[in-house]
């Protein structure tokens, strides 16, 4: 009998250990959705089936939002019920105005740890910071792996439009609330609308910090982003996902401008990033 529980104790060992060593793959998506203006033709109500088309089609784990109203969440809650979401209205901390909302594959994820943050010089209050133009917060999971137990972070964000100031600093205010929150060694997403090309030097922390996903991938494009419904002239890059870890690898990088069934399925077009880690 001795023998026997040995011989199933050293199995499930061996178990534990090539699933500890064993990376997993997580699909992620960003998407700024275009708050609820009257776009005419682009409107919420005559696109809102190719948002539903390219979750669908796309299937990510996770996906993070900015510009989700709420008419926009509760579509989503009940076109892709196998999600469940987090996040808080801007404006006051409930549900008034956009809300950087996280959705995680419930099949896949346990939710250990949430919260937000604004960007400000008192990021707990609901509070405008520096010189922005509107409140502006970070929406933050922290999720587990349920087949490996393996766990990570999740942050998604939008940046002011107009202050540089406050762009500037809410970069430095991220990079402290990811120490403080995620710590120096935990695997980390950061992903959003940051209203700043690439090159653009309020990146140079964050550069420091994590490695971006369009310039580090294995598969790569170049395509840009932010398309205002067709009226932008050249290549706008403006939103962003960064990453860090140990034993951490950007497999995908695209930017998902196909057709979903409407002409444009946002004024933005999402982002989605393949990452393998251990």
């Amino acid at each position: 009998m001795k023998k026997i529980f040995a011989i199933l104790f050293f199995a499930l060992f061996v178990c534990n250990v090539i699933v500890a060593r064993t990376p997993i793959e997580i699909k992620m998506v960003s998407y700024n959705i275009r708050t609820l203006a009257n776009d005419g033709e682009n409107s919420w109500e005559n696109r809102q089936h190719a948002t539903k088309n390219m979750l669908n089609t796309h299937k990510p784990d996770i996906f993070g939002l900015q510009e989700a109203m709420v008419a926009h969440l509760k579509y989503i809650d009940k076109v892709c019920p196998q999600y469940k979401r987090v996040g808080v209205g801007r404006d006051n901390g409930k549900m008034a105005g956009e809300v950087m909302a996280i959705y995680y594959n419930t099949e896949r994820f346990d939710l250990i740890a949430s919260g937000t943050f604004w960007l400000s010089e008192t990021p707990e209050k609901v509070t405008m910071g520096w010189d922005a133009a509107c409140h502006r917060t970070v929406t933050w999971v922290r999720l587990r792996d349920k087949e490996t137990r393996k766990k990570f972070y999740y942050f998604n964000t939008h940046l002011d439009h107009r202050g540089r100031v406050a762009q500037t600093e809410s970069i430095k205010l991220i990079i402290e609330k990811i120490k403080e929150i995620a710590g120096e060694r935990a695997t980390v997403i950061l992903g959003g609308d940051f209203n700043v090309l690439p090159e653009d030097e309020i990146f140079e922390p964050l550069n420091e910090f994590m490695f971006a996903a369009r310039t580090t991938a294995n598969v790569t494009e170049k395509k840009g982003t932010f398309n205002n419904f067709g009226r932008m002239k050249r290549n706008s890059v403006i939103d962003h996902v960064f990453y860090r870890g140990r034993k951490i690898e950007c497999l995908e990088y695209h930017v998902l401008d196909g057709d979903y069934g409407a002409p444009f399925i946002s004024d933005h077009y999402p982002l989605e990033v393949v990452l393998s880690f251990n």
